[in-house]
């Protein structure tokens, strides 16, 4: 029976470069440079599709509106902004900081074509609220299936 030597240290560097990987996988950003994030900021979003609209929110909480680019497309909404950083130097050069800064562009697909001059925007305490109206054509499109026997 061989001894192996045990290296709790050598098992938390491995465990540690799991975490990571999982993380990259996930979307977030690690680096061991003191300026970079350590993670990305991807704000959360929901939407709801009704026979009318589809009606989308955007959590981007201490963003200004102006900050953000809102494009529509006929296959897409397209959402760009960016978080400044307003980090402020702590005691002896120590600073620490959790909350998420940096660019981030949202695409979110929509299954029909919307009125491009009737969409609405709205912010109100951090949440963008967009109502994108279903274009009239899309509204009263119906298919008829034909049944084969």
């Amino acid at each position: 029976m061989a001894l192996i030597r045990w290296q709790p240290f050598r098992e938390m560097d491995e465990l540690q470069q799991e975490f990571n990987h999982i993380f990259d996988r996930l979307g977030y950003k690690y680096s061991d440079q003191k300026n970079d994030n350590l993670t990305a900021f991807v704000p959360p979003a929901e939407m709801e599709e009704t026979e009318e609209a589809f009606h989308l929110r955007l959590e981007v909480p201490g963003m200004n509106p102006d900050d953000l680019d809102i494009q529509v497309s006929a296959e897409n909404i397209s959402i760009r902004g960016e978080r400044k950083s307003e980090s402020k130097t702590e005691e002896n050069g120590m600073k620490r900081s959790e909350f998420r800064y940096g660019t981030f562009q949202r695409v979110i697909p929509l299954s029909s074509r919307i009125d491009h001059n009737n969409v609405q925007a709205d912010y109100k305490n951090g949440v963008l609220e967009l109502t994108l109206p279903k274009a009239e054509e899309e509204k009263q499109k119906a298919v008829k299936v034909k049944v084969n026997h």
